[in-house]
Protein backbone atom coordinates (compact mmCIF):
# COMPACT_ATOMS: atom_id res chain seq x y z
CA UNK A 1 0.00 0.00 0.00
CA UNK A 2 1.22 3.57 -0.84
CA UNK A 3 1.63 5.49 2.01
CA UNK A 4 -0.03 9.18 1.48
CA UNK A 5 0.75 11.74 3.51
CA UNK A 6 -1.92 14.46 4.83
CA UNK A 7 -0.66 17.79 3.19
CA UNK A 8 -2.69 20.51 0.50
CA UNK A 9 -2.02 21.98 -3.05
CA UNK A 10 -1.10 25.06 -4.04
CA UNK A 11 -2.68 26.45 -7.16
CA UNK A 12 -0.70 28.68 -9.55
CA UNK A 13 -3.26 31.59 -8.73
CA UNK A 14 -2.59 31.63 -5.30
CA UNK A 15 -0.38 34.73 -4.04
CA UNK A 16 3.58 34.49 -4.24
CA UNK A 17 3.70 37.95 -2.47
CA UNK A 18 2.82 39.78 0.43
CA UNK A 19 -0.06 41.56 0.00
CA UNK A 20 1.04 44.45 2.85
CA UNK A 21 -1.62 46.61 2.18
CA UNK A 22 -4.28 44.47 2.16
CA UNK A 23 -2.67 43.12 5.53
CA UNK A 24 -3.05 46.29 7.16
CA UNK A 25 -6.24 47.15 6.23
CA UNK A 26 -7.47 43.57 7.22
CA UNK A 27 -6.26 44.17 10.64
CA UNK A 28 -6.81 47.84 11.37
CA UNK A 29 -10.10 47.35 10.76
CA UNK A 30 -11.13 43.97 12.39
CA UNK A 31 -13.61 43.91 15.22
CA UNK A 32 -15.09 47.39 14.09
CA UNK A 33 -18.30 46.40 13.75
CA UNK A 34 -19.41 44.76 16.92
CA UNK A 35 -22.44 43.43 15.51
CA UNK A 36 -20.71 40.86 13.10
CA UNK A 37 -21.75 37.21 13.85
CA UNK A 38 -17.50 36.62 14.56
CA UNK A 39 -17.16 39.47 17.04
CA UNK A 40 -19.72 38.16 19.24
CA UNK A 41 -18.88 34.62 19.32
CA UNK A 42 -15.22 35.30 19.85
CA UNK A 43 -15.65 37.32 23.45
CA UNK A 44 -13.48 34.77 24.83
CA UNK A 45 -10.61 35.33 22.44
CA UNK A 46 -10.79 39.13 22.89
CA UNK A 47 -7.50 39.83 24.61
CA UNK A 48 -5.59 37.63 22.71
CA UNK A 49 -6.86 39.29 19.23
CA UNK A 50 -5.41 42.70 20.30
CA UNK A 51 -2.23 41.54 21.10
CA UNK A 52 -2.51 39.35 17.67
CA UNK A 53 -3.43 42.31 15.84
CA UNK A 54 -1.05 45.23 17.66
CA UNK A 55 1.75 42.95 16.83
CA UNK A 56 1.02 41.97 13.83
CA UNK A 57 0.33 46.11 12.84
CA UNK A 58 3.52 46.63 14.85
CA UNK A 59 5.75 44.07 12.39
CA UNK A 60 4.29 46.28 9.71
CA UNK A 61 5.40 49.43 11.16
CA UNK A 62 1.50 50.68 11.11
CA UNK A 63 0.73 50.81 14.69
CA UNK A 64 -0.64 54.64 14.71
CA UNK A 65 -3.84 52.81 12.72
CA UNK A 66 -5.00 51.27 16.06
CA UNK A 67 -6.48 53.63 18.84
CA UNK A 68 -3.73 53.68 21.64
CA UNK A 69 -6.21 55.49 24.55
CA UNK A 70 -8.86 52.79 23.32
CA UNK A 71 -6.64 49.56 23.85
CA UNK A 72 -4.96 50.73 27.01
CA UNK A 73 -8.52 51.50 28.37
CA UNK A 74 -10.02 48.12 27.58
CA UNK A 75 -6.92 46.18 28.95
CA UNK A 76 -7.43 48.60 32.38
CA UNK A 77 -11.20 47.18 32.23
CA UNK A 78 -9.81 43.55 32.33
CA UNK A 79 -7.41 44.08 34.97
CA UNK A 80 -8.69 41.85 38.10
CA UNK A 81 -7.58 44.33 41.16
CA UNK A 82 -8.59 40.79 43.61
CA UNK A 83 -6.45 38.65 42.11
CA UNK A 84 -3.74 40.72 39.66
CA UNK A 85 -4.84 38.84 37.14
CA UNK A 86 -6.08 40.00 33.48
CA UNK A 87 -9.13 38.70 31.87
CA UNK A 88 -10.23 37.93 27.96
CA UNK A 89 -12.94 40.27 28.24
CA UNK A 90 -14.55 42.74 30.88
CA UNK A 91 -16.62 40.27 33.20
CA UNK A 92 -14.77 37.11 32.46
CA UNK A 93 -12.35 35.39 34.87
CA UNK A 94 -8.50 36.23 34.71
CA UNK A 95 -6.33 33.45 33.16
CA UNK A 96 -2.86 32.47 33.00
CA UNK A 97 -2.58 33.30 29.16
CA UNK A 98 -3.06 37.09 29.88
CA UNK A 99 -1.32 36.38 33.83
CA UNK A 100 0.14 34.34 36.43
CA UNK A 101 -0.34 31.05 38.69
CA UNK A 102 1.85 28.39 40.22
CA UNK A 103 2.47 25.32 42.22
CA UNK A 104 4.69 23.53 44.79
CA UNK A 105 5.45 21.00 42.10
CA UNK A 106 7.31 23.75 39.90
CA UNK A 107 4.25 23.36 37.33
CA UNK A 108 1.68 26.53 37.29
CA UNK A 109 -2.22 26.80 36.65
CA UNK A 110 -3.85 28.36 34.09
CA UNK A 111 -6.27 30.17 36.40
CA UNK A 112 -8.15 29.25 40.12
CA UNK A 113 -9.46 25.92 38.73
CA UNK A 114 -6.08 24.43 38.68
CA UNK A 115 -5.89 23.45 34.88
CA UNK A 116 -1.98 22.30 34.20
CA UNK A 117 -0.05 22.90 30.84
CA UNK A 118 3.41 24.05 29.65
CA UNK A 119 1.78 26.86 27.93
CA UNK A 120 1.13 28.38 31.22
CA UNK A 121 4.77 27.73 32.08
CA UNK A 122 6.04 29.49 29.03
CA UNK A 123 3.80 32.62 29.93
CA UNK A 124 4.95 32.65 33.70
CA UNK A 125 8.09 33.29 33.05
CA UNK A 126 7.36 35.83 29.87
CA UNK A 127 5.07 37.75 32.38
CA UNK A 128 7.44 38.10 34.90
CA UNK A 129 10.55 38.71 33.48
CA UNK A 130 8.64 41.51 30.78
CA UNK A 131 8.11 42.85 34.47
CA UNK A 132 11.44 42.21 35.77
CA UNK A 133 10.35 39.98 38.52
CA UNK A 134 11.53 36.35 38.12
CA UNK A 135 12.74 36.52 41.73
CA UNK A 136 9.31 35.79 42.76
CA UNK A 137 8.56 31.92 41.82
CA UNK A 138 10.92 28.91 42.61
CA UNK A 139 12.85 29.06 39.03
CA UNK A 140 14.52 25.60 39.71
CA UNK A 141 11.04 23.50 40.41
CA UNK A 142 9.67 25.62 37.08
CA UNK A 143 12.62 24.32 35.16
CA UNK A 144 12.47 20.81 36.79
CA UNK A 145 8.54 20.38 35.06
CA UNK A 146 9.38 21.52 32.33
CA UNK A 147 12.10 19.21 31.90
CA UNK A 148 9.56 16.58 33.27
CA UNK A 149 7.32 17.30 30.10
CA UNK A 150 10.22 16.08 27.70
CA UNK A 151 9.91 12.92 25.69
CA UNK A 152 11.68 10.49 23.62
CA UNK A 153 11.37 11.93 20.46
CA UNK A 154 13.18 15.07 22.02
CA UNK A 155 10.10 17.37 21.99
CA UNK A 156 7.60 18.70 24.62
CA UNK A 157 4.24 17.38 25.61
CA UNK A 158 1.23 19.63 28.07
CA UNK A 159 2.61 17.41 30.89
CA UNK A 160 4.77 14.66 31.48
CA UNK A 161 3.88 11.99 29.08
CA UNK A 162 1.52 13.83 27.19
CA UNK A 163 2.80 13.49 22.94
CA UNK A 164 5.05 15.46 21.66
CA UNK A 165 3.50 18.78 20.01
CA UNK A 166 4.94 21.63 18.20
CA UNK A 167 2.85 24.44 19.80
CA UNK A 168 4.19 23.36 23.40
CA UNK A 169 7.41 22.83 21.92
CA UNK A 170 8.03 26.05 21.05
CA UNK A 171 6.26 27.22 24.64
CA UNK A 172 8.85 24.65 26.56
CA UNK A 173 12.27 26.41 23.71
CA UNK A 174 11.04 29.75 24.81
CA UNK A 175 10.60 28.96 28.65
CA UNK A 176 14.05 27.41 28.62
CA UNK A 177 15.40 30.48 25.84
CA UNK A 178 14.12 32.60 28.93
CA UNK A 179 15.35 30.84 31.92
CA UNK A 180 18.95 30.39 30.25
CA UNK A 181 18.20 26.79 30.32
CA UNK A 182 18.61 26.04 26.87
CA UNK A 183 21.33 24.02 27.30
CA UNK A 184 19.15 21.01 28.69
CA UNK A 185 17.63 20.12 24.98
CA UNK A 186 18.54 17.66 22.95
CA UNK A 187 18.73 19.56 20.54
CA UNK A 188 19.68 17.37 17.65
CA UNK A 189 16.83 15.11 18.12
CA UNK A 190 14.39 17.78 18.62
CA UNK A 191 15.42 19.65 15.97
CA UNK A 192 14.92 16.74 12.95
CA UNK A 193 11.84 16.21 14.97
CA UNK A 194 10.26 19.68 13.87
CA UNK A 195 12.23 19.27 10.85
CA UNK A 196 10.26 16.18 10.00
CA UNK A 197 7.20 18.92 10.41
CA UNK A 198 7.89 20.02 6.78
CA UNK A 199 5.37 18.64 4.06
CA UNK A 200 6.25 18.08 0.58
CA UNK A 201 4.17 21.77 -0.28
CA UNK A 202 6.42 23.45 2.47
CA UNK A 203 3.86 23.88 5.30
CA UNK A 204 4.36 22.81 8.56
CA UNK A 205 2.03 20.50 10.72
CA UNK A 206 1.79 19.98 14.24
CA UNK A 207 2.45 16.10 14.81
CA UNK A 208 3.11 13.47 12.32
CA UNK A 209 -0.06 13.40 9.81
CA UNK A 210 -1.53 16.35 10.47
CA UNK A 211 -2.22 19.06 7.86
CA UNK A 212 0.00 22.04 7.49
CA UNK A 213 -1.09 25.04 9.37
CA UNK A 214 -0.08 28.61 9.37
CA UNK A 215 0.66 28.92 12.93
CA UNK A 216 2.81 26.12 12.65
CA UNK A 217 5.17 28.03 10.38
CA UNK A 218 5.61 30.05 13.78
CA UNK A 219 5.78 27.34 16.91
CA UNK A 220 8.28 25.36 14.36
CA UNK A 221 10.34 28.07 12.87
CA UNK A 222 10.67 30.06 16.41
CA UNK A 223 11.82 26.69 17.71
CA UNK A 224 14.74 26.18 15.48
CA UNK A 225 15.63 30.00 15.37
CA UNK A 226 15.81 29.66 18.77
CA UNK A 227 18.52 26.90 18.65
CA UNK A 228 20.35 28.06 15.71
CA UNK A 229 18.35 25.62 13.05
CA UNK A 230 16.48 27.91 11.05
CA UNK A 231 18.43 26.78 7.89
CA UNK A 232 17.67 23.03 8.44
CA UNK A 233 14.31 23.17 6.62
CA UNK A 234 13.64 24.31 3.09
CA UNK A 235 12.95 28.17 3.73
CA UNK A 236 11.49 28.71 0.12
CA UNK A 237 9.27 26.44 0.24
CA UNK A 238 7.74 27.17 3.44
CA UNK A 239 7.68 31.00 2.54
CA UNK A 240 5.62 30.13 -0.74
CA UNK A 241 3.95 28.03 1.70
CA UNK A 242 2.62 30.77 3.54
CA UNK A 243 2.46 33.62 0.70
CA UNK A 244 -0.57 31.23 -1.03
CA UNK A 245 -2.65 31.13 2.66
CA UNK A 246 -3.39 35.10 2.18
CA UNK A 247 -6.71 36.50 1.24
CA UNK A 248 -6.31 38.99 -2.10
CA UNK A 249 -9.38 40.69 -1.70
CA UNK A 250 -9.88 41.33 2.38
CA UNK A 251 -6.33 40.63 3.30
CA UNK A 252 -5.39 38.24 6.28
CA UNK A 253 -3.70 34.50 6.38
CA UNK A 254 -5.54 31.43 6.69
CA UNK A 255 -4.67 28.18 8.16
CA UNK A 256 -4.25 27.17 4.88
CA UNK A 257 -4.23 27.84 1.34
CA UNK A 258 -7.82 28.35 0.24
CA UNK A 259 -9.71 28.69 3.23
CA UNK A 260 -10.80 32.02 5.70
CA UNK A 261 -8.33 34.63 6.88
CA UNK A 262 -8.55 35.21 10.48
CA UNK A 263 -6.12 37.33 13.10
CA UNK A 264 -4.85 34.77 14.73
CA UNK A 265 -3.07 32.79 11.51
CA UNK A 266 -2.54 36.33 10.49
CA UNK A 267 0.34 37.77 12.99
CA UNK A 268 1.69 33.67 13.04
CA UNK A 269 2.28 33.96 9.00
CA UNK A 270 3.47 37.56 9.43
CA UNK A 271 5.78 36.48 12.30
CA UNK A 272 6.91 33.25 10.57
CA UNK A 273 8.05 35.91 7.30
CA UNK A 274 9.40 38.27 9.78
CA UNK A 275 12.20 34.67 10.82
CA UNK A 276 12.57 34.55 7.67
CA UNK A 277 14.18 37.53 6.56
CA UNK A 278 11.01 39.42 5.03
CA UNK A 279 12.44 43.38 4.33
CA UNK A 280 9.23 44.75 4.51
CA UNK A 281 8.96 43.48 8.42
CA UNK A 282 10.21 44.48 11.08
CA UNK A 283 12.79 41.85 12.83
CA UNK A 284 10.27 39.83 15.44
CA UNK A 285 12.11 38.20 18.73
CA UNK A 286 11.52 34.43 18.33
CA UNK A 287 11.05 33.70 22.01
CA UNK A 288 8.37 36.17 22.34
CA UNK A 289 6.99 36.92 19.41
CA UNK A 290 7.09 40.89 19.82
CA UNK A 291 9.25 43.05 17.15
CA UNK A 292 12.79 42.63 18.51
CA UNK A 293 12.72 46.99 19.31
CA UNK A 294 10.09 46.12 22.13
CA UNK A 295 12.31 43.74 23.85
CA UNK A 296 15.12 45.80 23.73
CA UNK A 297 13.01 48.27 25.11
CA UNK A 298 12.38 46.02 27.94
CA UNK A 299 16.00 44.93 28.41
CA UNK A 300 15.10 41.70 28.51
CA UNK A 301 17.19 39.06 26.58
CA UNK A 302 15.74 35.51 25.73
CA UNK A 303 18.85 33.05 24.77
CA UNK A 304 19.44 31.93 21.88
CA UNK A 305 21.86 29.24 20.34
CA UNK A 306 24.39 30.48 17.91
CA UNK A 307 26.46 27.25 16.11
Amino acid sequence: MAFVTNDVSIGDSEPRELLFDRHVEYIANHGNDKNDYEYCMTEFLRMSGIYWGVTGLDLMGQLGRLNRDEIVDFIRKCHCPVSGGVAACEGHDPHILYTLSAQLDGSFFGDKWGEVDTRFSFCAVAILSLINKMSVINLDKAVDFVMSCCNSDGGFGSKPNAESHAGLIYCCVGFLSITDQLHRLDCEKLAWWLCERQLPSGGLNGRPEKLPDVCYSWWVLASLTIMGRLHWISAEKLERFILSCQDGETGGFSDRTGNMPDIFHTLFGLGALSLLGDDRLRKVNPTFCMPQYVIDRCKVQPKTIVL
